[in-house]
């Protein structure tokens, strides 16, 4: 009795789990409903950040600008915490560590795959301008679920380092 009962909850959490994904343009393989958001991230790493306290930007298409809200957030990078073995099937591990940057996520809807124009604005503590610059950016699709699953929102990266800000 107890080998039918686990073979039951075996197969209703298989069907459970296929259930979550469903065929579409992955040639054979389960595409979730996960989406994206259409907008920009904002990446200000180490020493830049450091003086970096807020930043705004001013998005424009079209004749039609939008300053959608932005906020900056610690950055980290993943450390190592090693493994517990050699073998392929050995448990690793790792923790974040702060790595000195900011950074943040501007959603901006309707965001178009076509060029727009971009005005970065960062501040200090005090509220003095301390980047504004401004630069042409096309967003990019995005494909969330890989590429054979169909094309999410547009988004680009902006990086701000040594003065200037550059799409990556």
């Amino acid at each position: 009795m107890r080998l039918l009962s686990r073979a039951v909850t075996l197969g209703a959490a298989t069907l459970a789990l296929a259930a979550c994904g469903t065929e579409g343009d992955g040639a054979g393989r389960t595409c979730t409903a996960i989406g994206s958001m259409p907008g920009l991230r904002l990446a200000v790493p180490a020493p830049d950040a450091e003086r970096i306290d807020s930043a705004s930007m001013r998005v424009c298409w079209n004749g039609e600008c939008r300053e959608p809200l932005i906020e900056l957030h610690p950055t980290s990078t993943a450390v190592s915490t090693g493994c517990d073995g050699d073998e392929p099937d050995a448990a690793c591990g790792a923790s974040a560590s702060p790595d000195g940057g900011k950074a943040g996520f501007a959603q901006v809807e309707g965001l178009p795959k076509q060029p727009v124009r971009v005005t970065v604005r960062l501040r200090d503590a005090e509220g003095r301008t301390v980047l504004d610059k401004s630069l042409d950016v096309t967003p990019k699709a995005t494909f969330p679920n890989g590429p054979g699953c169909g094309e999410g929102r547009p988004q680009a990266v902006l990086t701000v380092a040594g003065g200037r800000v550059a799409v990556r």
